[in-house]
């Protein structure tokens, strides 16, 4: 199992949790448009979606309680 953090890229996030793309859209956060991944850390974007810096140690969590890809 591989551990997401803050400084984790999106695009590997969705490579490594696919389940990572509807946790974030239930949050209101579209982390991919036209199919490609936004290209950034999973930090840049909670903060960029309006959330918090204190937001993103849950955000974390969370995913990192999703299943790795098969």
């Amino acid at each position: 199992m591989q551990e997401i953090t803050k400084n984790t890229y999106i695009e590997e996030l969705v490579e490594i949790k696919p389940l990572a793309v509807s946790y974030l859209l239930d949050k209101g956060i579209a982390c991919l448009v036209c199919g490609e991944p936004f290209w950034g850390t999973l930090e840049e974007l909670v903060l960029k979606k309006g959330y918090k810096e204190e937001d993103i140690e849950q955000f974390v969590k969370d995913i990192n309680s999703l299943p790795d890809k098969k």
